[in-house]
Formats: structure tokens, sequence, C-alpha cells
């Protein structure tokens, strides 16, 4: 039987990889962005040297250094359109926006992606540089086309308001079909009535997107911190009430609370950049969403230019460079949230992510008892290093944390805590605790697949309600066909109950559905042994050991590559109603 742990979900980085490839094969730079490159000392470099140095940069995701090197090739004279369009890449990959926008390339041969991308970098550096004439102008020329019309619908406004103009800041963005924009629009004026002193319509606005279902919760710490800054306390509490009934652990909503209760030191009102920032998040979230992971990367940087305290983008910006493969600058954006901030423990969960999902489990560990002990109460810190106590054997101690979750759950606490703590508790001995776990996550999710799944086999492990246990794994497969692991789950059952026959043909099938499975591998060779199948299950061991298994199946399956299972059939007692 196996367990699937939900990991945290993980994301990207390398924006236009293919502005960063060329058929010319450059020498790798070696350095990643915590290095510094001593461009001072060392022999002369050509400035076409330059360039290959920081095309290999670019190749190994290392946009920092690689901007430093085409600096350095373009004071020694490299010109050109394809130049600048890497330079340009560059830049703005490393979040050097106003240098990404002094570079925008606009020559005739410079491929469109490029033009549009860097007509909103020029946007953005104008709200950024305090030149709102810049920002005002480039969008009025339409060279902000698609796909950036979204954004560049958000950004006006603050253009507008940067360069002085109060009519043009005052409207409210609008782009057919797009509710996105409908919705940050509307948060953008509320921001932008505020600045204005206009505070019925800005309440207006606000209501009314803290109204919207399923996500007015999004917008409550905006209007909490509009009702704060008007003296309204009391308003503002219960508009965090209000959202803490929805998202009880949010930690930044628990901590808006806790300084409206305080009656002092409100957030100031955004700025002009920090609005235009919060634009750009939400559509780098969009495509997050929508895996367009580099180009999520770029928007991200650009929000970050203009609100660097953006700890949402940041964090946001580590989910997209780790989907992106890009882990050494997953880490690097994880790891700079520090820990005064509400998003501290979710960086740092999802920073120790990274080195278990890299098989560095100490690591791993190390990272997520750091954003535990940091925040004790805080439950997704906790169960994020419960998670990893789990994934690394250490199940007492994650026994020991849950009971603290599910405690300050109150009577009803979430069916995946206690499916988590059950698992636990059934990998030490504790079957009597852990059943009651399962049973009672299984009440509350009757239908849950994983939970059929784990109870079911749990009980035709132990040779306990074998009926009603192979009913449930049935069902488990039936809801979710296409899963190795809950068909391997059948396939073991049956074999545990002697039916090697049905066996077989269920382990075959979770072998097609995950062929890089070394405990599913390793079933099904003890299955075919039983069916006097013995060349082949020695192929299935053999695999199973070249798939990096964990050490018991390592031990096993040498074991029986050494002596078998025994004589070749039934074992002499299948688990049965009787034993």
């Amino acid at each position: 039987m196996k367990l699937r742990l939900a990991l945290p979900a993980l994301a990207p980085l390398v924006l236009l990889a293919a502005c960063a490839t060329t058929g010319a094969q450059a020498p790798s730079a070696g350095l990643r962005p915590t290095q510094d490159v001593a461009f001072d000392s060392g022999p002369p470099v050509s400035a076409y040297g330059l360039y290959l140095a920081g095309q290999a940069a670019m190749n190994d995701d290392d946009s920092a250094v690689a901007s430093q090197y085409f600096a350095r090739a373009e004071q020694g004279g490299l010109d050109g359109a394809y130049f600048r369009e890497q330079a340009f890449v560059a830049a703005l990959m490393s979040g050097d926006i106003a240098r990404a926008a002094r570079l925008s390339p606009n020559e005739t041969d410079t491929r469109p992606v490029i033009q549009r991308l860097a007509a909103l970098a020029r946007v953005v550096a104008g709200i950024g540089e305090g030149d709102g004439k810049l920002a005002v102008e480039t969008l009025a020329s339409g060279q902000v086309n698609a796909p950036h019309r979204p954004a560049a619908a958000l950004l006006a406004p603050f253009a507008a308001a940067v360069a002085g103009d109060k009519a043009g800041a005052l409207g409210r963005p609008e782009l057919r079909g797009d509710r996105l924009v409908e919705v940050f629009g509307q948060l953008g004026q509320a921001q932008l009535f505020e600045r204005a002193k206009r505070y019925d319509e800005a309440e207006t606005d606000y209501m009314a997107l803290v109204g919207i279902e399923g996500v007015g919760a999004l917008f409550a710490p905006d209007y909490g911190s509009f009702l704060e800054r008007r003296g309204r306390w009391a308003d503002a509490a219960a508009v965090y009430d209000k959202a803490l009934a929805q998202s009880p652990n949010d930690a930044g909503l628990l901590a808006a609370r806790a300084r409206a209760a305080s009656r002092k030191d409100p957030p100031p009102a955004p700025t002009p950049r920090q609005g235009a920032a919060r634009g750009m998040v939400a559509q780098a979230a969009q495509m997050l969403g929508d895996r367009q992971y580099e180009m999520a990367v770029a928007y991200f940087r650009m929000a970050l230019y203009l609100d660097p305290d953006s700890d949402e983008a940041r964090v946001m910006m580590g989910d997209a460079m780790a989907a992106g493969k890009d882990i050494v600058g997953a880490r690097a954006a994880y790891a700079a949230v520090g820990p005064g901030s509400s998003r501290y423990s979710l960086a740092h969960a999802k920073l120790a992510w990274t080195y278990q999902q890299a098989r560095d489990g100490e690591m791993a560990l190390k990272l997520a008892r750091e954003g535990y002990d940091a925040a004790p109460t805080n439950d997704e810190a906790a169960i994020t290093y419960s998670d990893l106590l789990r994934a690394n054997d250490h199940n007492a101690e994650a026994v020991t944390v849950l009971d603290g979750v599910i405690g300050r759950a109150g009577p009803t606490p979430d069916w995946r805590l206690l499916y988590m703590r059950g698992v636990a508790l059934e990998r030490v001995g504790r079957w009597p605790e852990a059943e009651r776990d399962l049973q009672a996550a299984l009440a509350s999710q009757p239908n849950e697949p994983e939970l059929l799944n784990y109870l079911g086999y749990s009980w035709i492990d132990r040779g306990e309600r074998l009926a009603e246990a192979l009913d449930m794994v049935k069902r488990a497969v039936a809801a979710n066909p296409r899963s190795g692991a809950v068909v391997d789950s059948l396939g073991w059952a049956y074999y545990r109950l002697g039916d090697y026959r049905n066996a077989v043909e269920q382990l075959e099938t979770a072998v097609l559905l995950e062929p890089a499975d070394p405990e599913i591998n390793n079933h099904l060779g003890d299955a075919y042994w039983r069916v006097g199948r013995r060349i082949e299950a020695e192929f299935q061991w053999k695999r199973a050991l070249g798939l990096e298994p964990p050490e018991k199946i390592k031990a096993e399956a040498e074991a029986k590559l050494k002596s078998g299972l025994g004589p070749v059939g039934p074992m002499p007692a299948p688990v049965t109603a009787a034993n």
C-alpha cells in the first residue's frame, strides 16, 4: 500500500528561453546569482567574449550575472538588435527594470514578442521612476499589445496619477470579458480615490470588492486597512473577523486583526507604485495558474521593482521558478522573505520542500523546524513540519505536532488532519488510535479514495473486516482508476488474501500506470513468483533495485534475488478471515 503525500504547490524561472540560446556554443559561466563577478581583475576580455559569457550565464538561468556581462559588452562597443534583445531580457529577469527599459529594443528587426514586453517594461519603469509622461505616452502609442493588454489596462490609472492627470487616474479600467481587470481595476480605483481624499467613493469600491462571492476575503486587508486609517477600528475588526471565519489560519489576517485591536499604527495608504505592483501580481498569478511560468517570472520581477516589500510577489515568484526547474532561483526567492513577514512560515515551508524533493531530508527538516519554531501556533508551519517529519520517518514526532494542530481546531477538525495523524499513528504501531482517526476522517468524507484505500488496506493487512475492507479498496480504484498507487493497493490486497491471479492482473496495471515506482515493481515481482513466473519475478526485483528504492525495499529485493520467496506457488498461510 502506498500513501501519496500532498506536496505544496511548487512553481518557475526561465523567461523566454529562446532569447537566451543561439547555435553558438558559449563556455559555461559557472556562476550563480549569489556570486559576484570580478570584472576589474584578470586579463582584458573582448566585448564579444563578454557577450558569450553573458549568453552562457543566461543559459544557466543566471540573469543577474548575464546582465552584468552584457553591460560590459555594451561598454565595449557591442551593439545590434539581437544583442539588445538578450541584454534586455537579462536585465528584466534580474529585476533591473530601469536598465531593461533603457535597453528596450524597438528596431524593426526585433521580434514582436520582445517589442511588446519591452514597451510594458517602459511603462513600469515610468511609474517606478516617477516619469509619468513616459508611461502615459507608451501606453497611448499602442505598443503594449497582446498578451499584455490586461496589464496595460491596470497600469493606466497609476501612470496617469504619476503624470498628474487626476481625471485619468480616477477612471476605472475596462477590458471586454476580462474579469480580472474588472476586479483589480476596481481595487486600483478604490486606492486612488482614497489618495484623492474621496473617501465615500473609495469605501463604495472596497465594500463591493469584499462582497464578491468566493474571493471577497482576498480584499479584506485592503478594506480593513482603509477603515483603520479612518480611525474606524471596530469596523476594521469586523471586516477581518468575517474573513477569518473563512480562513481562520491566515497569518496576514490574524496580524491585521491584532493590529486593529491595538488601535494604533495603521498601514499607510498604498502609493501609485504599490497599487501598480498589485495589478502586476494579479496578472502574474493568473499566468502562473495557466502554467506560463517564464512570463509569470517577468511580471513578478516588475511587480517587485515597483514594490520591493511585496512578499506575496516574492513567494509566488519562487513558485514560478520552482515550476520552471530553477531551484536555485526559487530558493533565493523563498529565503528572501524575512521572519517578520506574515508570509515567512509559508515561504520557509516551500523552501524546505525544495530540499526534500532534492532528497536532502536533513536540510528540509532543519528549515521546517525553523519555520515551526518561529510560529509554533501557526497551523500552516506545523502541518508542513509534520508532513516532512512523516516523509523522513519521524512519525512519533509528527503525531506530537499534529496533536497541537488538531487540538486548536476544536471539536470538528479537518478530515485531512485526522488522516495525516492516523497514518503517523499506524506507522508507529499505535493502531487503535490510528483506526479511530481514520474512521473519523472517513465518516466526514465517505467517498474519499485515499481514505478508502488506506483504511481498507490496513484492515486487510491485519486480517480484519476483510469483506468490507476489500470493497473499500475496490471503491477507491473505481474512483481513481488512473492512480498506480491505489491500483497497487488492490493488487497487494489480493496478494495478501492469497488470490495471486487477481494480484498479478492488478499489479501489472499498476506498473503500467507508474512504471518508475520501485515499490509497485517489487510487489509485482512477488506476485509473479507466487504464480510460478520465476524469471519475470527476478526481472521485477532487479527493476525495483534500479529505481533507487528506499532502504527497506532495497534490502527485500536483494534478499529475494538471492533466495527467492521459498517454493514457487501459494504462501503456506495467506491472510484469511480466521487469521
